[in-house]
C-alpha cells in the first residue's frame, strides 16, 4: 500500500511502548498493531486525533504517501 504508518519512529521518540500508547488513545494493543504493521484498511479520524494528542504531533508525523507502493498498480 503507497500509505507508510510511521507510528514507530514517534512511538521511539516518545519513548512509549504499544501497550501504553493504546491505553492512552483508547484502543486494543491489536489494533494499534494493526494500523501500526500497515495492515489497516481504514483509520478514524477520532483515533488519528487522539494519537496525535498522545503523541504530540501532526497526522503527517504518523502518514505519509510513498510512490510505488505494493498496490500502486491498481
Amino acid at each position: 500500500m503507497p500509505i507508510v504508518v510511521d507510528i514507530d519512529v514517534m512511538l521511539a521518540k516518545r519513548k512509549l511502548s504499544v501497550g501504553e500508547l493504546a491505553e492512552r488513545v483508547g484502543i486494543t494493543p491489536a489494533n494499534l498493531a494493526v494500523l501500526k504493521n500497515g495492515r489497516a484498511k481504514a483509520v478514524r479520524f477520532t483515533t488519528l486525533a487522539a494519537l496525535c494528542d498522545v503523541l504530540e504531533c501532526q497526522p503527517g508525523d504518523l502518514l505519509r504517501w510513498e510512490a510505488g507502493g505494493a498496490d500502486a498498480g491498481g
